[in-house]
């Protein structure tokens, strides 16, 4: 008889996408456990039954090292994937991890690995909505995608990341299960991005939000960077990931936070870092309760809005070889507001 099987992933574009490539590749029926992108300690919910059968996807190991060390230590085995920080990993004989943290190495790019290319255009939208254009493209290249697929895949990406970030599901047009699961009824994203009425609400929602991120401005700016400070609505919970990643895009070689406030008070932190490989992001989002990520991309759970100003000054300390100036917000920060 079969252990309990559980399919474990981030919620946005690269754990979906990663998922759905594996379970093209080998169907399983299993037990899902995802949420929200920050929603990152999944091995938590995972229930203490001897024997499980677990393949995880795109969230540190180090955030589920206790939860993973019980799973182990009760019969269980995992497949774990993931380009986050793993510091914590020890040899076990329950344990396959496939892990790269370099900076052009998503989650699904590790999973195109194991799978020789089988799926390759889904890696494809997962790398790109990862912000991970250059190596997207490269896939595609190597796929003989032309330019118009290319773009096609990318907006793609884009809108599986967009849908995942929120303070909580009710911010997400669609819960990161039951989009996986629309998903997953297709083979080819090129026929989902024909056929799915999800991906219509998801095109829909992110253009009409996408008009507020052109009226956006920063609250602090230097020539290294920059750092924007969002309101307390569904809208601004929705983009800050995705804004975050066309700055980075847009700004070559530049850092980049997004900080949008939660209905608690607190923010909620994405950093993108434009050198990646000499100021990683997750070392500056380490240093902050609820920090972490990887290199290029990392975020803060939760920053008290008393701590505003001292992310500001870490900000600008690690990104920047000069001494903090004194420099004022160009504009308050946003009150917290209704939900929309």
């Amino acid at each position: 008889m079969n252990a309990t099987a559980y399919d474990v992933f981030n919620g946005d574009a690269d754990g979906i996408c990663a998922l759905h490539q594996l379970r093209l590749a080998s169907p399983r029926a299993a037990e899902l456990v995802t949420g929200v992108k920050r929603e990152i300690a999944l091995l938590e919910r995972v229930p203490e039954l001897p024997g499980l059968e677990l393949t995880v996807l795109d969230i540190s190991l180090d955030a589920n090292a206790p939860a993973l060390a019980r799973i182990l230590g009760q019969g269980g085995r995992v497949q774990y994937f993931d380009h986050h920080s793993a510091r914590l990993a020890v040899p076990h004989p329950g344990l396959d991890l496939q892990w790269d943290d370099a900076p052009e190495v998503c989650t699904s790019i590790l999973v195109d690995r194991y799978l020789q290319g089988r799926f390759r255009r889904w890696a494809v939208a997962a790398a790109c909505g990862d912000n991970l254009y250059g190596a997207g493209c490269a896939l595609a290249a190597d796929a003989g995608l032309d330019a118009a697929q290319t773009a096609a895949l990318e907006r793609l990406g884009t809108l599986l990341n967009y849908n995942a970030y929120g303070e909580c599901l009710d911010d997400l047009h669609l819960a990161p299960a039951d989009l996986y699961r629309a998903l997953h009824a297709y083979r080819d994203p090129f026929d989902f991005i024909a056929e799915a009425p999800e991906y219509r609400l998801l095109g829909d929602g992110y253009d009409a939000d996408a008009e507020r991120m052109a009226a956006l401005l920063p609250d602090w700016e230097w020539d290294f960077g920059a750092i924007y400070v969002l309101p307390c609505e569904c809208w601004a919970h929705r983009i800050s990931g995705v804004y975050a990643n066309r700055l980075s895009a847009a700004g070559v070689g530049r850092a980049f936070a997004v900080l949008s406030l939660n209905t608690d008070g607190g923010y909620t932190v994405s950093v993108r870092s434009g050198d990646p490989a000499r100021r990683a992001a997750h070392v500056l989002c380490d240093g902050f309760a609820g920090g972490g990520g990887r290199r290029a991309a990392a975020g803060i759970n939760r920053l008290p809005e008393a701590q505003l100003e001292t992310f500001a000054r870490a900000f600008y300390d690690y990104f920047s070889a000069l001494p903090m100036a004194d420099v004022l917000p160009r504009s308050a920060p946003g009150a917290c507001k209704s939900a929309l």
